[in-house]
């Protein structure tokens, strides 16, 4: 995969950081198993499978930390941030 689909980490908003950490997740199958008909076959395997949903949104909330500290929480005044 040559294209280049991440030009940069900053977005305006939480809810576009966590669309972007989706896609960071997304991404890495696709690129690690480039053969959408493989994926295919595997998605029953997982869907069905607490663990493996679990560790999903472990690797989306990693994403979404990455996100987050590179949008400096979305907030540049850390006076105003919550605890």
């Amino acid at each position: 995969m040559s294209d280049i689909w991440l030009s940069t980490l900053i977005t305006p908003t939480p809810q576009t950081g966590y669309d972007l950490a989706i896609k960071l997740s997304r991404m890495a199958v696709k690129m690690t198993q480039p053969d959408a008909n493989i994926r295919e076959k595997l998605r029953p395997g997982y869907a069905g499978n607490a663990s493996d949903l679990i560790a999903i949104s472990h690797i989306v909330a990693i994403n979404f930390q990455t996100v987050s500290a590179a949008n400096k929480y979305w907030n540049e005044d850390p006076a105003t941030k919550c605890p």
